[in-house]
């Protein structure tokens, strides 16, 4: 067989069993005696719970609650924090709060067993919003420091701002807000718990099947090694099913300890649609001192609603902090975070991991000062591009060449960006854009050496090698990627190289399937290992396993978020022409062209899948996506009402991959699952703008937000 190289195009490795529906999905999946649950949830956003009433159940019917929690167990689920209850008692939180789980073997039975569930509640006034929150409107949901704030963080360069302030010919002062976000991962939220051997088994669609065996082992205070997790085939995900399998799987575990049969749970799209998590809204208050026409410095006052668990809210606000700058070097900075409890479902992680509402709102602003002060948008925010060197706004340092400048070079010629922006008046129906992006790769700070701890393991067996790692696919690609990598730095072809979705009594831990480490902290495991075994290939069979090796030259102090928060960037440019229908107020567009710098592409197939798909992803999020909320609960219910893009949405584009190997990933390749959302949105809107004539300062912006805006505009 011929070796294969970095550069080959080839299939996907999973295309043909997808393309067959052979691939086995938790809901294909049928066990012996299977049992099936539906949860029981919350009605209001906030309460006390009086009484539950549960009718005579018949034999083999069972509702399973916090009651059925062993004594020794605690009713946690360990998600970075531990606040989220696997059941709700005594009082609930959240529209959709579990409560129990109806367990039996007929599902038409537990769907009317579930209906004659009724629960009395003393109602209380929720807080909704992230003002709701500020204002602790109900009261505080933390009384003991009369206070809904869940966490938070700033960071600081140069002088004080009140002395910038002071100085400044003008603050220029805006508030921009990002609404939530549904996943839409095609396969919805499902799990199924066993027992085998005297442990409890969990078939799950996952990201991220070690965090579910340290989530949940606390409810009945259980060693991790007692529960095993099996990826199942998973139909996307995008940060969705990073956190949230545990909730499903937590409750399935005190289930099967008490019916120790097969347990089935598949949410329907409805269930998936209102009952899961979203991304984290945002309010971010922008204030710019100019002086001189230039910017002396920037504040940043950046609120996320978290809901009503903290969960990982946490680390996802200090991306969205540390990320407030944009690709911008300012020389006095001042950016806090703070993440509000509400009573809303919580938020989670979702493609881009915090940094996309920081990005939209930062170049958003920049754009809108630039046209207060009466210059080009482009030219204004060129001027103060990072480049090597530069301070961050965590004073850590660029450690790498930012090729930007080259890269906004090819999208403007490809565009024909500053001819259009010339042409097109503003108002005259077509408008162009453009934003500038980044994206820190792998966890923020010192998360990869202090907590993740990655491990990655090659097991030879004649002239095949087994990649033995927990990192999982979910559409990405990333099966393909890895035995690519494998492959090409021992020199054999991708057929002799198997990567088995995950089973975590058979695999090591490599950390989570998130914040755009897989390829690039992962992959650089298995290039290492690799490389290992490369060299003793003649031995016969053995195995090698590495683990995570921090590079020098990145100092972090995660007391004072001070260093280097990540170890390295990717970047991005984005640009989108439209045409928008007075009559209408339909937005059309005409055309996309983006550049990515990735370090190294890996899969060049995969790369242009990544990108197509995160452009319409960011394009939905800045045009159409709306979740509109209601005492606490979603209006939106399905894909009906809940509108993404489609393909006839799909413009014309350009792509532009932009070479600049980075030292310490697999063949210079870095992370860019995410960065590929973090700018369309922003460019979208500047090109509704420059078309309108008009400003807006929230997203999505749909014929309706348009038709209000054209009223302002005279």
């Amino acid at each position: 067989m011929q070796a294969t190289k970095i550069g080959d195009r080839i299939v996907r490795v999973d295309a043909v069993q997808k393309a067959r529906g052979e691939a086995v999905y938790v809901c294909d999946m049928t066990l012996p005696d299977m049992q099936y649950a539906y949860m029981v949830r919350s009605t209001i956003a906030r309460g006390r719970i009086k009484a539950i009433h549960v009718p005579e159940l018949p034999e083999g019917y069972y509702f399973i609650s916090a009651k059925d929690i062993p004594a020794q167990g605690k009713n946690e689920l360990w998600m970075i924090a531990k606040d989220w209850r696997c059941f709700a008692e005594d009082y609930v939180l959240y529209v959709g709060e579990t409560i129990g789980l109806v367990v039996g073997p007929d599902r038409s039975v537990l769907k009317r067993l579930k209906a004659q569930i009724k629960i009395d509640y003393e109602e209380q006034t929720p807080a909704v919003t992230i003002d709701d929150g500020i204002h602790c409107v109900g009261g505080p949901m933390f009384p003991e420091k009369n206070s809904n704030v869940m966490c938070e963080l700033f960071c600081e360069k140069g002088r004080p701002m009140d002395e910038v302030f002071a100085e400044a010919d003008e603050v220029f002062e805006e508030t921009i807000e990002t609404p939530y976000q549904e996943h839409v991962h095609l396969e919805t939220n499902s799990a199924i718990a066993d027992m085998e051997d005297g442990k409890f088994v969990f078939y799950a669609s996952a990201q991220c099947p070690f965090y579910i065996r340290k989530s949940i082992a606390g409810l009945l205070d259980i060693p991790y090694d007692d529960i095993i997790v099996r990826q199942c085939t998973t139909g996307g995900a995008f940060g969705g099913k990073e956190h949230f399998p545990d909730v499903l799987c937590g409750a399935l575990l005190v289930a099967e300890n008490k019916i120790r049969k097969p347990i089935k749970m598949v949410f329907d799209r409805e269930e998936d649609t209102q009952f899961s998590v979203k991304r984290h809204p945002s309010k971010c208050i922008y204030k710019t001192a100019v002086k001189d026409g230039k910017i002396t410095g920037v504040y940043g006052h950046i609120y996320y609603n978290c809901g009503a668990y903290l969960s990982s809210s946490y680390v996802v606000l200090q991306r969205g902090v540390f990320h407030g700058n944009g690709v911008y070097t300012f020389d006095n900075t001042y950016l806090k975070g703070e993440g509000i409890g509400t009573n809303m479902f919580p938020s989670c992680a979702f493609r881009g991991f915090g940094a996309p509402q920081t990005l939209f709102a930062i170049e958003t602003h920049l754009d809108h000062l630039a046209h207060h002060l009466g210059v080009d948008p482009l030219a204004f925010k060129m001027q103060y591009l990072a480049k090597k060197g530069d301070e961050t706004t965590t004073n850590g340092h660029i450690i790498e060449e930012v090729k930007l400048p080259e890269m906004l070079d090819v999208i403007t010629r490809e565009s024909d960006y500053w001819r259009k922006a010339k042409e097109y008046k503003p108002g005259c129906g077509r408008g162009i854009g453009i934003a500038m992006y980044n994206h820190g790769g792998a966890f923020t700070g010192n998360g990869e050496q202090a907590i993740i701890k990655a491990h990655a393991r090659l097991v030879k067996t004649g002239d095949r090698v087994s990649i033995q790692v927990g990192s999982t696919e979910m559409g990405q690609g990333f099966k393909t990627s890895l035995r690519k990598i494998c492959a090409a730095t021992l020199g054999v072809s991708i057929d002799q190289i198997e990567y088995l979705d995950p089973d975590t009594s058979k695999v090591v831990d490599s950390g989570p399937t998130a914040a755009s480490r897989s390829t690039m902290v992962v992959g650089r495991l298995v290039e290492r290992a690799a490389q290992e075994m490369k060299v003793r290939w003649d031995e016969g069979d053995f195995t090698t396993e590495v683990e995570y090796e921090h590079p020098d030259g990145y100092p972090w102090d995660q007391a004072t978020f001070r260093g280097d928060a990540y170890l390295g960037y990717g970047w991005g440019v984005a640009c989108v022409e439209v045409e928008v229908d007075k009559l209408t107020n339909e937005v059309k567009t005409l055309g996309v062209w983006s550049s990515h710098e990735i370090g190294k592409a890996i899969d060049e197939l995969i790369v242009h899948g990544q990108i197509n798909g995160g452009i319409l992803q960011s394009l939905g999020y800045g045009s159409m996506e709306k979740l509109e909320v209601k005492g606490g609960r979603f209006k939106q219910k399905s894909m009906s009402d809940y509108v993404i893009p489609t393909s006839m949405d799909f413009p014309k584009q350009f792509y532009h991959i932009q070479e600049n190997p980075y030292p310490w990933g697999p063949y210079g390749a870095k992370g860019m699952g995410e960065l590929v959302f973090n700018g369309a949105s922003a460019a979208y809107v500047d090109a509704v703008e420059r078309a309108l004539n008009t400003r807006f300062t929230s997203i999505p912006i749909p014929p309706e937000a348009i038709e209000e805006a054209m009223k302002h505009v005279h």
